[in-house]
């Protein structure tokens, strides 16, 4: 049976509103610490960011949580082992077709390693969307959320040569005009591998999540369940006569 989020249950877009704007602050917070040339063990302006304490990328599997525990108080009928099961089978996915890929080209491109990665996590963002659908959408809709401001930060710090790691085109990438690196470095990327790996690792959080909950007693519905009143239950009582009156 699909699962489908229980009738107490927030909407997508609610659910997703605040993450959205941590997350946008967070990006506006490390772009000022790498101008400012802050701490780089927090904001470092090395290609790929170099796991930089301050970034969005620690967020996914907090909301990931966050988004479990909201959608496991409704009524949804997922399960922990086959939602952890499908998040690393989709793990396993973008990295079988990544290797499978590199053993028959052998030696590729920057642009054909990124191409190849996108692929792959997409059709693993596709295998995790199918863990826990109603988890995956809240995840694909913040993914792109989040990612879609960066890509354009991205374009301008291209453009701008800012000096930052959302300018810095990875080692051994071919000099080429702005708009086709922020199209390989900054666009595709953004739309398809970070975003996968939002769906994927954010689920692979929820899963975890629904773990814990199933094993201290499973979900609880939203609202209690209120027993219904029959209609005219309060008139037939009320016109009652009471015991030893005899009027």
């Amino acid at each position: 049976m699909a699962d489908r989020p229980g009738a107490g249950a927030p909407s997508l877009w609610r659910l997703i509103l605040i993450p959205s704007v941590i997350t946008l602050a967070v990006t506006l917070l490390r772009l000022w610490g790498e101008l400012k040339h802050w701490p780089a063990v927090l904001f470092n302006p090395a290609a790929g960011g170099a796991a930089a304490v301050v970034g969005i990328t620690w967020l996914v599997p907090v909301l990931g949580v966050y988004f479990a525990l909201k959608l496991a108080r409704g009524t949804g009928d997922a399960r922990a082992a086959r939602v952890i099961a499908v998040a690393v089978l989709a793990l396993v996915v973008v990295f079988a077709v990544n290797a499978a890929v590199a053993a028959i080209k052998g030696e590729q491109t920057s642009q054909a390693i990124i191409g190849v990665f996108a692929v792959s996590s997409v059709l693993g963002g596709l295998v995790g969307l199918a863990a826990w659908p109603a988890l995956g959408r809240i995840l694909l809709a913040y993914g792109f959320a989040a990612r879609v401001p960066v890509a354009l930060l991205m374009l301008a710090a291209i453009r701008g040569d800012w000096g930052t790691h959302y300018d810095a085109p990875p080692p051994g990438f071919p000099a080429m005009r702005w708009l086709g690196r922020w199209f390989w470095t900054g666009l595709l990327p953004q739309m398809t591998i970070w975003t996968a790996f939002t769906v994927i690792v954010g689920t692979l959080a929820g899963g975890l999540t629904l773990l814990v909950v199933e094993g201290r007693g499973g979900r609880r519905p939203a609202r209690p369940a209120v027993p219904p009143v029959p209609r005219g239950a309060g008139l037939r009582t009320a016109a009652r006569p009471r015991a030893g009156r005899t009027g």
